[in-house]
């Protein structure tokens, strides 16, 4: 027996979670504020791109509804409530009136209306969060499904804003012809995850960080490469280390605005799920984040000796 969300008391503001497969209009997510195209998700189509809160992100679609991924919006950060752990959903029986008001009509044999109220889910119509779910009555156990839990924890993983580091340092003028080596410590490269749980139900949705790029501003093409990069030893010779993240400014940044360029580092994450009874998948592969930051690049000059 599958049913379809009906619009539950306004006062209550409880909805009725439907217990049959996911459609678009029983998405759990938090929405997009925004339908504005954003980049592309491989391996998902098309993202959206939404404002909220504190952050930003981007939507994909999943299945037939859509998936928001959420940005902490600064730099180095380490998340929000989605920087890992597990939050329980909890339940408690429905009052009649509420099942009444909803129109959802009495349950399957064996189960019972109860009001499952998960972190960070979207406020009912009159604005105290909540939905309607069917419970076994002698087990406990909610219908729902994994993927359903998976929209919630979604909604709750803010992906970091990494730090960038250079070499030389920022805020030290670079050299033209000199190798800027960029990385992000080991330490901010891990994953985020969090867990969302509804008795025996779970899903976890984990965002990963894969590849780094360095934009050098002024129009230039960038650099990008796998991994954290290589962090520059200073008490090492620079001749004796090597990275596969650096770039080699041809000019200096004397005709920029500010005389300096203005250059970004972004990385790029996979935002993935699993769940219980094997559940699970790919969201994107493509999902950025980004933080910007000025570099000066002077000409290098050369020294001359009398011998």
């Amino acid at each position: 027996m599958h049913m379809t969300i009906k619009a539950a008391l306004v006062a209550l503001g409880v909805a009725a979670l439907a217990c049959g497969p996911v459609t678009a209009g029983t998405a759990l997510a938090r929405p997009a504020t925004s339908t504005a195209q954003a980049r592309p998700a491989a391996s998902t189509g098309q993202a959206a791109s939404t404002g909220q809160g504190s952050g930003s992100g981007d939507c994909y679609p999943v299945g037939l509804t859509w998936v928001c991924v959420y940005n902490n919006n600064g730099p180095g950060g380490s998340g929000g409530s989605g920087s890992g752990g597990t939050s329980d959903c909890t339940f408690v029986k429905a009052p009649a009136a509420v099942v009444q008001a909803a129109g959802v009509g009495p349950p399957m044999s064996g189960y019972q209306w109860d009001i499952m109220t998960c972190p960070g889910q979207n406020p009912g119509p009159g604005g105290s969060p909540g939905q309607l779910v069917q419970v076994s009555i002698a087990g406990g156990v909610p219908a729902v499904t994994p993927f359903q839990l998976m929209q919630i924890a979604v909604g709750e993983l803010y992906v970091p804003t990494l730090s960038p580091v250079t070499a030389p340092p920022m805020g030290k003028d670079g050299l033209v012809g000199l190798p800027e080596w960029f990385w992000v410590s080991r330490a901010q490269w891990q994953p985020v995850n969090i867990t969302v749980t509804a008795g025996p139900v779970w899903a976890t949705a984990t965002a990963t960080p894969s590849t780094l790029t360095f934009d050098p501003g002024g129009g230039l093409g960038p650099a990008s490469c796998t991994g954290p990069g290589t962090a520059f030893n200073r008490t090492r010779p620079a001749g004796r280390q090597h990275t596969d993240c650096s770039y080699t400014y041809s000019r200096s940044s004397d005709n920029q605005p500010g005389n300096a360029y203005p250059a970004a580092l972004s990385v790029v994450w996979t935002i993935s799920w699993t769940g219980s009874g094997g559940a699970g998948g790919l969201i994107t592969n493509g999902y950025t984040t980004q933080a910007v930051f000025s570099l000066r690049v002077a000409q290098a000059e050369a020294v001359v000796t009398t011998p």
